[in-house]
């Protein structure tokens, strides 16, 4: 995710929610902020990690294709006996289940999922058996569900129960410069496995072009750029802006933030952390340099969780 200290707390909250394999969890994000890639590493770091991770996308099907694809297909007797079709909820059971877009659920499944949440229960297309299934939901969206809400479009009681635990995935041009270094890295690193003729780094020039551009299409974009630069620039040494797309090449930084949006608590947290680092978690001298009583700033500690953290270093672009 990056180096910056909101996108490491952000990797610890993550790290937390995969080892809370009983939590639902609400990924929010625009259109290729990476929530899919969120969701595999949070089913690969949790106790699930040696079941099945069963991906669905809700607004690629029709309402009765969802359904019958999630929850399965029974019918009445036969001469064979009852016969049924199980769905991805069953299939996903003990592991992971991924509702991409959850916020294009049709308005007649969100009840259904809503049992399956409070009661691990629900019925196939056609059936009249309760079916008990043990699965970990991790939901995504790129709307603002609190509007659909609002609108009647989403169920209330179904966003409280997806949103125990929401994680916001910031898009790229809101995140910080490192971050963004950190994240053409990495995917220099993956595009080099599948096309090792191309390029071997990423020059200066060209690295600031990618810096200013704003990034509408967020990791996609940017993993498709890259892509496109490796082919283009196949024997050069190095990726140059001739290899880059023409709106990046031409890209002029305005409107990108190249920060993460933060509540004043949060940067009051991340201060204090900084702080007691400089004094090597002593209390005494970093409530003097924060001008606060050291009773003041041990209540800060435990309200927010403060510790001392060892900074974490990160890699150029190679």
């Amino acid at each position: 995710l990056g180096s910056s200290p909101p996108m490491r707390e952000l990797a610890g909250q993550i790290e937390l929610l995969a080892r809370s394999d009983r939590t639902t969890v609400l990924l929010v994000g625009e259109v290729g902020t990476g929530k899919g890639r969120v969701a595999d590493v949070m089913h690969r770091q949790s106790p699930r990690a040696a079941q099945r991770f069963v991906e669905v996308n809700c607004a690629a099907l029709t309402a009765a294709s969802l359904d019958s694809e999630l929850f399965g297909v029974e019918q009445g007797p036969s001469p064979e006996g009852d016969v049924y079709r199980p769905g991805l909820l069953e299939a996903a059971s003990g592991g992971t289940l991924f509702l991409d877009e959850i916020g294009d659920l049709d308005a007649h499944l969100q009840p259904k999922l809503l049992r399956v949440l409070e009661g691990k229960s629900f019925r196939r297309q056609g059936g009249t058996r309760e079916v008990q299934v043990d699965v970990r939901l991790i939901a995504a969206t790129s709307r603002d569900l609190v509007a659909e809400v609002t609108a009647g479009r989403f169920r209330e009681d179904l966003y409280y129960r997806l949103s125990v635990m929401p994680i916001n995935l910031p898009p790229l041009r809101a995140r910080a410069r490192e971050d963004l270094v950190d994240l053409i890295g990495h995917l220099l690193d993956e595009l080099r496995v599948n096309l090792p003729e191309g390029p071997t780094e990423l020059d200066d020039e060209a690295l600031e072009h990618m810096l200013k551009y704003s990034w509408p299409g967020n990791v996609r974009e940017m993993r498709n750029v890259l892509e496109r630069a490796f082919i283009i620039g196949r024997g050069a040494p190095a990726i140059a802006p001739m290899h880059l797309a023409a709106e990046v090449r031409d890209a002029s930084g305005v409107g990108v933030e190249h920060h993460i949006p933060r509540t004043l608590a949060e940067v009051e947290r991340q201060h204090i952390d900084r702080t007691l680092r400089a004094h090597d978690g002593n209390r005494t001298r970093a409530a003097k340099e924060l001008g606060i009583s050291r009773a003041t700033l041990i209540k800060k500690i435990k309200e927010y969780g403060s510790e001392v953290r060892q900074p974490m270093s990160y890699g150029g672009v190679r």
